[in-house]
């Protein structure tokens, strides 16, 4: 009788840990909430432009071509931080464990 009650305990505990497997939310880029993605998004998005539009400063700085390069840097800045703005935005749409908040 006291092996039935183990059987049955470990059982319990293996369905028990099977289940909080199943269920577990992944750390990193796919878990998270919906609020934690549009951040990482707009994050990644003004870091992109501020990265180019010092590039194009630090250019300008050093060729004497003020402001020329810093406003075409900016201009790719945008571009590229759109881009990378999109394709994070598409990874978190296409993840599979995206709780819709």
């Amino acid at each position: 009788m006291a092996d039935d009650r183990q059987n049955g305990s470990d059982d319990l505990d293996r369905r028990i840990a099977q289940a909080r497997a199943a269920h577990e939310v992944p750390t990193g880029r796919a878990g998270g909430s919906a609020e934690t993605k549009g951040w990482a998004v707009g994050v990644e998005f003004v870091g992109t432009v501020l990265v180019a539009a010092l590039i194009g400063f630090l250019l300008d700085k050093g060729l004497g071509t003020a402001p020329w390069l810093m406003i075409v840097f900016l201009l790719l800045g945008f571009a590229a931080g759109f881009r990378r703005a999109m394709k994070t935005s598409k990874q978190f749409d296409t993840d599979p464990t995206n709780d819709n908040e």
